[in-house]
């Protein structure tokens, strides 16, 4: 429970989205500082690099890249810290996914200067938040770390969304449609958000247009996506994932649907599974611990199966048989300090094995009774 009577909302400075925004990139940056560092791992930088070069050139901003390895752990962190001193760098610039996102911000923190974040995937709210998820080096939740403020910028470039593989987009979907149904039960326990205070009306309802907007167009976007089109559907699917998901997680608040994420990353049948996907199964999993109306958890499994999205264990690479794996990601996700403590009622590693193992019987249920594929094994490729 909440010991604050204030609420808070924050946000990143500044936040920009369409088809081409990369172009916009140098004159964007050159609002905020002289000397950009650009973190960004090879596949990406192949991508974007003649579009970064030719806005940076065009600003009068040095084109400097430096290589992102792949997982933001505190080595990889302290190796980019060390990097910006090098380069005398004014602002920590993340081009990516989440990982490299949650990198520069906790470099740029570290070095004491500004940083912003240029998504190339619509695959998780990270680009607009204060906060960083780290990993150990093989990749199993560490911490959170929290951040002063939010970045500068974030830049979206939704032709470079568009042209990624559609998983990304689906991971995304599976990230933000969380939001509200953590929001919601935030909202009603009365617990602090990762803003500090108890929600504004403003974070709870952005959570909630997030959820409206991915039930209209979420099919239609993935659709797009497919054949690398920009549509109406997908610039909206982009900015509930990105914009509308990162602002209602952050001043909405988190639950349970995260915290069983982050006890799925703690076992290595996960390993390889998107961050969106194992949330998925987070938002089943709360929905069921918190005896959520059956017409809900059925309309819920069906449409993120449509979607694409894993609503089962085995999916996600966990036989629901292994006690022993069970009660491993029950006792990460009840940790002392975790979200899933943000419900209005007390949570624990049993009642989490218990809902974990429904989670599985039922899902399976209602997609026979929908005439939806039966759940197909996920195998970690090491």
């Amino acid at each position: 429970m909440a010991q604050s009577t204030v609420q808070t909302f924050i946000s990143p400075g500044r936040y920009v989205q369409g088809k081409g925004a990369i172009s916009r990139l140098g004159e964007e940056l050159a609002q905020i500082g002289k000397r950009p560092l650009m973190i960004c791992d090879d596949m990406v930088w192949n991508i974007v690099e003649d579009d970064v070069t030719a806005s940076l050139k065009a600003a009068k901003l040095p084109v400097i890249r430096e290589k992102f390895n792949g997982i933001p752990h505190p080595k990889e962190i302290g190796r980019f810290v060390e990097l910006l001193k090098k380069h005398n760098a004014d602002i920590a610039v993340s081009v990516g996914g989440g990982s490299t996102h949650d990198t520069a911000k906790a470099a740029g923190h570290s070095a004491g200067i500004r940083w912003v974040t240029v998504p190339t995937t619509a695959s998780v709210d990270a680009p607009t938040s204060t906060l960083g998820v780290i990993y150990t080096e093989d990749h199993a939740f560490l911490e959170y770390l929290y951040f002063p403020r939010n970045p500068d910028l974030v830049l979206v470039d939704t032709q470079i969304v568009a042209n990624a593989p559609a998983e990304f987009l689906i991971a995304g979907v599976g990230d933000a449609l969380a939001t509200w149904l953590e929001a919601k039960a935030v909202a009603g326990s009365f617990s602090d958000t990762i803003a500090g205070d108890l929600p504004t009306l403003t974070g709870t309802a952005l959570a909630r247009l997030s959820w409206d907007v991915l039930w209209e167009n979420a099919i239609p976007a993935i659709a797009a996506v497919r054949d690398h089109v920009v549509t109406p559907a997908l610039e909206k699917v982009i900015e509930a994932n990105t914009l509308l998901s990162g602002l209602g997680f952050e001043s909405g608040g988190l639950a349970a649907a995260h915290a069983i994420h982050n006890g799925l990353t703690a076992v290595p049948q996960t390993r390889g599974v998107q961050h969106g996907y194992k949330v998925n199964v987070g938002s089943v999993t709360q929905l069921v611990l918190e005896g959520a109306p059956f017409a809900d958890i059925r309309a819920f499994v069906e449409f993120t199966t449509r979607v694409g999205l894993p609503t089962t264990l085995t999916e996600v690479g966990i036989d629901v048989d292994d006690a022993e794996t069970l009660r491993i990601v029950a006792e990460a996700a009840t940790a002392e300090g975790e979200t899933i403590h943000n419900m209005s009622f007390e949570v624990t590693a049993e009642s989490v094995v218990y809902a974990l193992i429904s989670v599985e019987r039922l899902s399976r249920q209602i997609r026979a009774e929908a005439g939806l594929p039966e759940p197909v094994k996920y195998v970690a490729h090491h």
